[in-house]
């Protein structure tokens, strides 16, 4: 349970009633975006108030009039969904900087330029954002600002979702380890272990992220593993 000091009021006002729970408010906003959160634990008191800040808590009558029950999480969970997330201008800043960041990273890693095929590196995604002022909802979730962010920029940079193939061939001595780990990075389409010990597969990934398999390629087999892009 969250701490009085850190939460924040989550409001709902319906059927002519205000009710307001305390809720610590990363939790509350990732559970009203979809995330898995135990609502139990995002809660700072276990009580449904009329006025949070007053003490002054809602009627068992309003409650079931309204929700059907009395029980605090069932009910904290509507209000968190339907209601307000009330956030201090720090709060709210923290928030916003933390979900840019994720924003920015993803589109680096799943985005390239169709020009050249290329990932943009994420200086060049932030500066698109800027220049297309895109302004982060620290409401919505992270993949509906992505959504948001890959509109309002591709008339700036050309930036398109894609996936590529990758051809990979590991020899003997690394074969063993490497196999596991790249697995693990990427999804594997085809695999086969050649008679000499070496193993050859295809790996399809997100093609922002060609650099860093390239780079776990060349770690795991220490330069000698040769790679190829497909066309698909």
């Amino acid at each position: 349970m969250v701490t009085l000091e850190e939460a924040v009021t989550a409001r709902l006002k319906t059927h002519g009633v205000v009710f307001e729970v305390l809720v610590d408010p990363e939790g509350a906003l990732s559970f009203r975006q979809g995330d898995e959160v135990d609502v139990e634990k995002i809660l700072a008191a276990d009580d449904v108030f009329e006025n949070a800040s007053r003490g002054d808590r809602s009627s068992e009558e309003d409650l079931t009039k309204v929700f059907e029950t009395t029980d605090v999480v069932t009910i904290a969970a509507k209000i968190i969904k339907k209601g307000e997330i009330q956030l201090t201008a720090e709060q709210r800043k923290r928030i916003i900087e933390n979900k840019r960041r994720q924003v920015v990273s993803f589109i680096a890693m799943n985005a390239i330029n169709p020009q050249t095929g290329t990932p943009h590196p994420p200086i060049r995604i932030e500066r698109a954002m800027e220049e297309a002022r895109v302004n982060i909802d620290p409401t919505k979730s992270v993949e509906e600002m992505v959504n948001v962010t890959m509109k309002a920029i591709r008339p700036i940079i050309p930036i398109r979702f894609e996936e590529v193939d990758v051809a990979v061939k590991i020899p003997p001595a690394y074969a063993p380890k490497a196999y596991g780990e790249i697995a693990t990075f990427a999804k594997l389409q085809k695999e086969q272990w050649q008679n000499d010990g070496s193993w050859v597969g295809v790996i399809r990934l997100p093609a922002g992220l060609q650099d860093e398999f390239y780079s776990l390629v060349n770690r795991l087999s220490k330069g000698d593993a040769e790679t190829k892009l497909l066309k698909r």
